[in-house]
């Protein structure tokens, strides 16, 4: 049996247009693989968990009957070691867990108005 005239042209055709269906596809289609898309989901996941315990931590620091010593020491340190000082203050431990999170430490340090004046203590007497 022999194939038809048309059949080669119709393959190459075929292979040809998977070929450009594919780059388009990864290129400008937003295709992505299944680890990328992994990637990206843990990623948001990530920074949505973040995001939702920033008021804990705030929440955290406007409790804290320690505050101002806290904030003072927070200022204190070089701006690469506030992000440490914060998470050794307990504000970036979210109830639950048991060590400090980074991303919580940054993201809460973003958010506290450490050039503002600490808060006067209240005299209870």
């Amino acid at each position: 049996m022999t194939a038809p005239d048309w059949l080669k042209p119709g393959l190459v055709g075929t292979v040809i247009g998977a070929v450009a269906i594919t780059i388009v596809g990864f290129s400008w289609g937003d295709w992505v693989t299944g680890g990328t898309a992994r990637e990206q989901a843990d990623t948001l996941a990530q920074e949505t968990v973040t995001a939702a315990m920033v008021p804990v931590c705030l929440d955290l620091a406007r409790s804290d009957p320690m505050r101002r010593s806290k904030i003072e020491t927070i200022r204190d340190a070089t701006r690469y070691r506030q992000r440490d000082a914060l998470m050794e203050a307990g504000w970036a431990t979210v109830p639950g867990a048991e060590e400090p999170d980074r991303n919580i430490a940054q993201a809460c340090l973003a958010e506290l108005d450490l050039e503002a004046p600490a808060a006067p203590e209240v005299d209870e007497g």
